[in-house]
């Protein structure tokens, strides 16, 4: 089995951060803590294969200059988060990450719920992919384990998907719709990989679930935030990315 990557996803941090610096600039960026950057760094001292970040419209927690800082500090890869709307497209294209993952964005969400509708919005989502292509960019879409998405990422020529682990990971403790879950995520990378495209995953990934979920075929990428950063409350950033990778096999 080739090795599947951890993308470490940093934004948890400046959620923490935020919640006392709220007013980030008139504070210059000086005796803020914690510094996401930094959280960066660590994760990948400690082996992570990626920074992930998702620069919100509501910038509830990462910050331009966070993803400018990032884009110069990390030694790795960035991927850049983010919702496929003018101003991101804009802001992604200036600081050229190296990939981007679109996904969906509401307000009132604590975090991503739900996987993009692309068969929704397949033209817009093409130009998008296309304009990020000819900028070296990679692109990824957020999507649920669904044959239609599958289709609708095959037909705007993502060389990417991201599947979304949510729904699996809630079931999780109700092992008959876990199960269904699963084999949803299997099929859908199936399907995926079969059209060429790299298979990513994402979202409620844990030291625990990570033992089936790194048995779902042609993996090449898994994003973790939520679980890393909060094992590394207890253990230090670095050891929690060790633990996770180790747990994946690699």
């Amino acid at each position: 089995m080739d090795t599947i990557l951890l993308g470490v996803n940093i934004d948890h941090a400046a959620t923490l951060r935020q919640s006392r610096y709220r007013d980030y600039e008139a504070c210059c960026g000086k005796m803020i803590e914690p510094d996401p950057v930094a959280v960066a760094l660590a994760a990948e001292q400690a082996g992570a294969d990626g920074i992930t970040a998702h620069l919100r419209e509501d910038r509830r927690h990462m910050q331009d200059r966070d993803l400018l800082r990032l884009r110069e500090a990390i030694q790795t890869r960035l991927n850049m988060e983010m919702a496929p709307t003018e101003e991101m497209i804009r802001f992604a294209l200036q600081i050229r990450p190296d990939s981007v993952c679109l996904v969906p964005e509401r307000r009132e969400e604590v975090s991503t719920e739900g996987g993009l509708d692309v068969a929704a919005r397949i033209e817009d989502l093409k130009a998008t992919t296309a304009a990020f292509t000819a900028a070296g960019i990679v692109t990824s879409l957020f999507i649920d384990p669904e044959p239609k998405q599958i289709e609708a990422a095959i037909k705007i020529g993502a060389p990417c998907i991201e599947m979304h682990t949510g729904a699996y990971a809630n079931a999780f403790y109700d092992v008959p719709a876990r199960e269904r879950e699963y084999a949803r995520l299997c099929e859908a990378a199936r399907l995926a990989h079969s059209a060429g495209m790299s298979v990513n995953a994402g979202h409620g990934i844990n030291y625990i679930n990570i033992a089936q979920i790194k048995k779902i075929p042609h993996l090449h990428e898994l994003n973790i935030g939520h679980s890393i950063l909060c094992r590394s409350i207890l253990f230090g950033i670095g050891e929690a990315v060790r633990e996770m990778k180790a747990r994946m096999g690699v």
